[in-house]
């Protein structure tokens, strides 16, 4: 079972909050919750369970490279957009989900039309930048509900969750004596793989011949693989990889060749590693390959004998190369890390290393020189990183025994298929996302408890009507009682000479169209004066506010003026 969502009856749809952001990997600089977006979309897209594709996006362009990219996978299932200003419409799939893990927002964005009108599910991928931290610290206050969800990728990146809350809750509380729980559910669904991409075929055997004979690698040869971003200070510092590499080919007396599979962010990262591969690990043939490279993110892992990965990086949540690599039939050394516990069984699918890092209490100065800006994003989480300990001893221990023995890899690489297979394949997790929107869709008919909103409050505090906001700047507001008439202004022709002014144009989004404004100066021409009331009224209730602003406009363009009573002009 890969979620905690229980009692599930039927499966329900959502609508995806699409930006090319969240799910292209045809990108310079690859990470990995582009992979997880477009292996998820692929997922999603190709669900029997799934009869219409619901797309929210912000503009029509961002809908049609959805359209180009689900299209060919889709089997003629239908496509439906919902424009970014139609929330009310997320009512038909009942669920939105987003890429990422900023629910506030969207739930804010929901109150001016209704909580109940759908449910949220959100997912995290790297949780420690000040961004992340801050979307997540805005539950406590925004009007998220319990029917709304952020996926916890790992039971791991869940308690990391709850500290962050439970933190911030305690502050609020202290300060405030505000002391509501964070309503949102937090269930831990891992994310998936795509089994079948990973099947030995012929074109891969191929591609694995091709390869070893390009890098001169011998039968009895042993390759270990990396494949990931290379930023030894912001996903994985290598010198434990090395030192035990290097341990190993010493004592077993192979000739080892480490494949780094994936991209440097510059130059000089690259020259960093290259040095300190050939300062440590000497004996170790070094192969780098541009992992974003499609061909070879496809076959690298055909090519080897061993995968590894020493994740020690705070930025790390999940780790989805370690189940690709056992879709692939790899044994696996990686770290005891994170998520990377949850997916990879030690002393079965491969083995599981050690890690140690300071007690809490020792990291207060790191946090404040990056909140300071005294270091960025990166120098905090390298500086973060450097204190972590990866056990070399067992690293090496780990990569003797699968070096020397055939039949270990073997046993423990088939181990790691059927895991990835019957537990992390796509439409396993599919069927948890689906189960946990049937989930929250029925707290959203059940629960009764809603955050508050009084009568002639705004749906949001800080961003409420401007005309209420700033309601003292003008003489007077313009009532339903005024009285309006034909301006001065108002001669032949005159309005459409007006509107087409570029002066004019830009803002005229938020009037009503032409006929409404000719039918106003029509009906003030041939009958006089009228109460604001009558025209106001005469609109179907939700264009009310947007004919308010129309005789406002009207009037600043000279068309129409305010009259007292008597007939007197007020302006």
């Amino acid at each position: 079972m890969v979620s905690d969502a229980k009692n599930i009856r039927a499966a329900a749809n959502a609508a995806i909050f699409y930006h090319p952001d969240g799910f292209d990997t045809s990108r310079p600089k690859l990470m990995g919750r582009h992979a997880a977006g477009e292996a998820f979309l692929k997922a999603y897209a190709t669900d029997p369970e799934v009869e219409k594709l619901h797309c929210y996006a912000l503009t029509d362009r961002h809908f049609e490279d959805f359209k180009q990219r689900v299209t060919p996978i889709a089997g003629g299932r239908e496509l439906a957009w919902i424009p970014f200003q139609s929330i009310s419409a997320l009512a038909e799939p009942g669920c939105l989900f987003l890429p990422g893990p900023n629910l506030s927002d969207t739930a804010w964005q929901r109150r001016f039309v209704d909580p109940r009108n759908h449910s949220l599910c959100g997912i995290t991928h790297t949780t420690c930048t000040h961004r992340v931290m801050d979307s997540i610290s805005e539950f406590a206050f925004a009007p998220v509900e319990s029917w709304d969800a952020l996926i916890c990728t790992s039971k791991s990146v869940r308690r990391t969750v709850d500290v962050l809350l439970d933190d911030w809750t305690r502050y609020l509380a202290d300060r405030l004596g505000a002391a509501r729980k964070v309503a949102a559910q937090l269930p831990v669904i891992p994310l998936g793989v795509d089994c079948g991409a990973f099947q030995v075929n012929d074109d891969r055997r191929a591609w694995r011949a091709a390869f070893k004979r390009k890098h001169a690698i011998a039968d009895g040869d042993i390759v270990v693989l990396f494949f990931g971003r290379l930023s030894y200070h912001a996903k994985a510092n290598p010198m434990p990889m090395f030192i035990g590499l290097e341990a190993a080919a010493r004592q077993t007396g192979r000739t080892i060749h480490l494949v780094l599979a994936g991209w440097f962010g510059n130059e000089a990262t690259e020259r960093t590693f290259r040095e300190a591969a050939g300062a440590t690990a000497p004996s170790v043939k070094l192969i780098c390959v541009d992992g974003r490279l499609p061909d070879v993110r496809r076959s690298v892992w055909h090519a080897a004998d061993i995968f590894s990965s020493l994740s020690d990086n705070i930025q790390e949540t999940f780790g989805l190369t370690p189940l690709e690599a056992m879709a692939a039939g790899l044994p696996v050394v990686v770290s005891d890390w994170d998520g990377y516990r949850e997916s990879v069984r030690d002393g079965e699918d491969g083995f599981m290393v050690p890690t140690r890092m300071p007690a809490p209490g020792s990291g207060q100065s790191l946090a404040l020189r990056h909140f300071l800006e005294v270091d960025n994003y990166d120098r905090y989480v390298a500086n973060a990183s450097q204190c972590v300990a990866v056990d070399v001893g067992a690293v090496t221990a780990a990569f003797v025994r699968l070096i020397e023995n055939e039949d270990l890899r073997r046993s423990m690489g088939e181990s790691g298929r059927r895991r990835a297979k019957e537990t992390f394949d796509w439409p396993h997790i599919v069927k948890a996302y689906r189960e946990l929107w049937t989930e929250l869709a029925e707290r959203r008919k059940k629960d009764r408890e809603v955050a508050p909103r009084r009568q002639g409050t705004p749906a949001h505090p800080l961003r409420a009507d401007p005309f209420r906001v700033f309601a003292e700047y003008p003489t007077a507001p313009i009532g339903t009682a005024d009285i309006v008439e034909i301006g001065p202004n108002a001669g032949e022709g005159q309005f459409d000479r007006l509107k087409e002014l570029a002066i004019n144009k830009n803002n005229r989004g938020v009037l009503a169209g032409d006929a409404a404004c000719q039918n106003i100066l029509r009906h003030l021409s041939e009958r006089g004066a009228a109460p604001v009331s009558r025209i106001v009224e005469a609109a179907p209730a939700d264009q009310r506010p947007t004919m308010m602003r129309t005789i406002a406009w009207l009037a600043k363009m000279g068309l129409v003026r305010f009259t007292d009573d008597d007939g007197g002009d007020r302006l």
